[in-house]
């Protein structure tokens, strides 16, 4: 599974990198916004891990226009309810705040990944039996 990690903190975005990479995943990263969008328009990613202040709203929805369908993450320090309702505007798939703690992000990109892959539904079935 290939991760792109878009974030600016360069001690951030270290502590990431091992934590994907530990968890098995193959990650890619970009520290700025120009970069992010570049990667994540030209490769193909399993869930992207995007910061918010680095234009991340105007990249997520520049993805999203060019039909880019892969999963983000957005990972912020904007906690206002106006900018969690503009990131999912854009886009966005799912919302952590800063600070946060690492095993929840790796739980939040599983999920992601689980739903991309069509691993999760609101449809239980058991033989004949649906449940929506």
């Amino acid at each position: 599974m290939r991760v792109l990690v878009v974030e600016d903190d360069p001690d951030l975005l270290r502590q990431l990198n091992k934590a994907l990479g530990d968890a098995g995943y193959v990650v890619d990263q970009a520290a700025d916004g120009e970069e992010g969008h570049f990667l994540g328009d030209t490769e193909p990613y399993d869930v992207v891990v995007l910061d918010l202040g680095l234009d991340g709203v105007t990249v997520l929805k520049r993805w999203r226009e060019a039909g880019r369908k892969m999963p983000v993450l957005i990972l912020t320090a904007r906690d206002q309810w106006g900018e969690k309702v503009a990131g999912f505007d854009a886009g966005a798939d799912d919302y952590v705040t800063k600070p946060f703690h690492m095993e929840e992000v790796l739980a939040r990109v599983r999920a992601l990944i689980r739903r991309s892959a069509g691993h999760a539904s609101p449809e239980l079935s058991c033989g004949t039996l649906l449940v929506d």
